[in-house]
């Protein structure tokens, strides 16, 4: 194992780590930004879904971008973009222009997020193992920093303005040396200009809509524990503020622990096998959140729902990356399905809520397990490419 490819996952992982930390401190100061410019829910609201439909437009167009220029070039662009729309959206004086600004850091973090996660499937395939469960770790690392970074933000007094700036200050270099270890995509070197654009335009082979399906379904049980688990411990289980609040980091802990322990999982038992087992675990241990009589226990169990869920969506990118000689624009298509489900997640949820019972319209994350299951038992058993040792020195020649 070179040392520069050693370099090269440490980047991707870092990679991971910056986009979580940049992400989360947006999201750890909206009330800041809501007390700041006098917004109303409905607001912060539109905010939000005006931030991920920017995301989702970039993702669902990121297929050509990547074939043409490849993870590492998008990402040498696309990261000091995050940074500096985030401190646009730290300066914004007004609604309209908060609304512009959340909607360009959007769009700058789905390229980020599309082309970090090829990046980490070339660095896969480079290894010849399975990594990515470990480089969404890094996701969960960076938003831990993040909350745990506006807490002390908070403490000290600092506006979300200075907050902000001072992580887009610090986020910029950290982007630029992280450039430097990114490695090229296999394919782009012996792949004439004319074959990409056509490879770009060509449908994704039937498992990569497959596997969109699953991270849908992943991602938005992941929605639903961020946007509506303190409500349900609150309103429902009777919780106080303080507990309630304890839902989302614990289920965060329950993530970060199984991003950590999947690679070697799925090495033993197969990424297929570790789907189903992950959905039924998911559908498992959610029941247990929805049928706790008290707010203590649905509170432990949801350390559990982050340990089942946390493999799915990164399983279901580095399948699709390595579903293709190309992983980039796979990873694009799979990553726009699953940001929809983010999406429409709270909308629906908030529907059923209104028809019947929040805890009712919780129990869809109960169905969305089952679901992972059943769609990962029909994936067919295919063989990902995989990069030989020979071309992963060259590439690394190339990178270096």
């Amino acid at each position: 194992m070179t040392r520069d490819l050693r370099a090269a996952r440490t980047g991707a992982v870092l990679t991971f780590v910056l986009a979580g930390l940049l992400c989360g401190s947006m999201t750890v100061r909206i009330p800041a930004l809501s007390d700041k410019l006098g917004l109303s829910e409905a607001s912060v609201g539109a905010t939000l879904l005006v931030w991920g439909l920017g995301a989702l437009i970039t993702m669902q167009s990121m297929r050509g971008v990547m074939t043409r220029f490849g993870s590492r070039s998008i990402l040498r662009v696309a990261a000091p973009l995050t940074a500096i729309t985030l401190a646009l959206l730290a300066v914004a004086p007004s609604f309209p222009l908060a609304l512009a600004a959340s909607g360009l850091f959007g769009m700058a973090f789905g390229a980020v997020d599309v082309a970090m996660n090829a990046q980490g499937s070339v660095v896969e395939r480079a290894y010849g193992r399975p990594l990515m469960n470990g480089l969404h770790a890094g996701w969960c690392v960076g938003a831990i920093a993040a909350g745990l970074l506006g807490t002390a933000a908070i403490a000290a007094g600092l506006s979300i303005t200075v907050h902000l700036i001072l992580v887009a200050l610090l986020a910029l270099p950290a982007a630029a040396l992280l450039s430097r270890s990114y490695l090229p995509e296999p394919v782009r070197a012996s792949r004439r200009p004319a074959e990409g654009r056509s490879t770009a335009r060509r449908r994704m082979p039937p498992v990569v809509y497959l596997l969109g399906v699953i991270a849908f379904c992943a991602f938005m049980v992941e929605g639903t524990v961020a946007d509506w688990n303190g409500l349900y411990l609150r309103n429902v289980l009777g919780a106080p503020e303080a507990l309630a609040a304890l839902g989302y980091p614990i289920f965060e802990a329950g993530m970060l622990a199984g991003r950590l322990t999947g690679d070697r999982v799925r090495a033993r038992f197969g990424a297929r096998g570790m789907m189903v087992a992950s959905g039924l675990a998911t559908a498992a241990t959610f029941a247990v959140v929805l049928t706790a009589p008290t707010a203590p226990i649905a509170v432990s169990a949801m350390l559990f729902v982050g340990v089942a869920v946390a493999t799915v969506s990164p399983m279901a990118m580095s399948l699709a990356g390595g579903a293709t000689g190309d992983p980039g624009p796979a990873i694009a298509q799979t990553g726009a399905m699953g940001y929809a489900g983010l999406l429409l997640g709270p909308v629906i949820i908030g529907f059923l809520s209104d028809l019947v019972t929040l805890r009712v319209g919780l129990g869809i994350a109960v169905v969305l397990g089952v679901l992972i299951a059943v769609v990962a038992w029909f994936l067919p058993r295919f063989r990902a490419v995989t990069v030989p040792p020979e071309t992963a020195r060259h590439e690394l020649s190339m990178a270096a």
